[in-house]
């Protein structure tokens, strides 16, 4: 799930590779209230601190003392620790948060329907991720501890809200609180809302493949241009892997050999992952245009019967004559070379 918004303060950077703030197996603390009293935040400071865990605050805002408490652990204890505002205004950050709570297994502090104090918070009230990456601009939370029936059941609550809304603009929210709670990660863009995502990198594309492998080609001119199209579909994640200093056959044949339509190959940290799960998504709407607009192009070209395009101009050898001589003076160079 990923929203925006960033660290409250920047004191929380734990890492100095891009000014973020990166933690594995973390507590969630969600709050629909302000935290300024440090009395509140103290108990779930011990409790993270009990069983060796981050501590991710999320809350309408985090001031005064209880920032200040959350900082001083953080530069003077070495606590794992990260404060960031809740994203959205009104009844929406009500829902987000709610939806969150959902996905990651834990409580929200503040909520109508929870009169459990902040002060007397247990361990089964924090929420949790597998990751969480945090800049000053956004959150990224993956592999929450959410109940997956508990999640479905949540989506086929939005979806009937945006098909009962009238409202362009609630609809568009629900659309985004939907998209985040999908697979656990959020896309925002309007093309994946439309027609959702895939797995990026060049995944799908790869796995379309398998779609004309039993396509029957009527005639020897469509059997080729088949094998075109068979061949570009392997390009975009051929192309990745050689560009990250790889050979790509072997990545290729290693993702098509997977049954899981997800895996795929994560150039950035150079290891097979779930691309789903590692947040690496493209809307499907931009995929299948890039791939329309591709075969409306070579389909022109192929059926034009001539092309306009720039002659080269021939650049004349450059002369060999005496201007070789100066390199003589490059004998002296030789003491300076170590």
């Amino acid at each position: 799930m990923k929203f925006d918004r960033g660290y409250i303060s920047p004191y929380f950077i734990n890492t100095s590779k891009g000014a973020k703030v990166e933690y594995e197996k973390a507590l969630v603390l969600m709050s629909e209230k302000k935290i300024s009293n440090v009395q509140d935040i103290v108990p779930a400071l011990e409790l993270a601190n009990k069983v060796r865990k981050p501590l991710v605050v999320i809350a309408e805002d985090v001031d005064g003392e209880a920032l200040t408490t959350l900082v001083l652990n953080r530069l003077k204890v070495g606590l794992q620790v990260v404060a960031v505002k809740a994203p959205g205004f009104g009844d929406n950050r009500k829902n987000t948060l709610r939806d969150m709570a959902i996905a990651t297994g834990g409580t929200v502090f503040g909520d109508d329907s929870n009169l459990v104090k902040l002060e007397d918070i247990q361990l089964s009230d924090f929420g949790e991720v597998e990751e969480v990456t945090i800049t000053k601009e956004d959150t990224l939370l993956l592999r929450g501890k959410g109940d997956a029936a508990e999640i479905e059941k949540r989506i086929e609550q939005i979806s009937d809200e945006v098909e009962q809304s009238t409202s362009e603009y609630e609809k568009e929210k629900l659309n985004e609180r939907l998209a985040k709670l999908s697979k656990g990660v959020a896309v925002l863009k309007i093309g994946a809302v439309e027609e959702g995502i895939v797995p990026g990198g060049g995944v799908a594309l790869l796995r379309s493949l398998k779609c004309l492998e039993t396509f029957k080609a009527p005639n020897e001119n469509q059997l080729m241009g088949v094998n075109i199209v068979k061949k570009a579909l392997r390009q975009p994640i051929s192309t990745i892997v050689k560009n990250a200093g790889i050979e790509p056959a072997p990545v290729v044949e290693k993702v098509l050999s997977n049954s899981n339509g997800g895996y795929g190959y994560d150039a950035l940290n150079d290891k097979f992952v779930d691309m789903f799960e590692a947040g690496i998504v493209d809307p499907t709407k931009v995929v299948r245009t890039a791939l329309q607009d591709a075969a409306g192009v070579a389909s022109l070209l192929a059926t034009t019967e001539c092309v306009v395009t720039e002659l080269p101009k021939e650049e004349p050898a450059p002369g060999m004559g005496s201007g070789m001589g100066g390199m003589g003076g490059m004998g002296g160079m030789g003491g300076g070379m170590f």
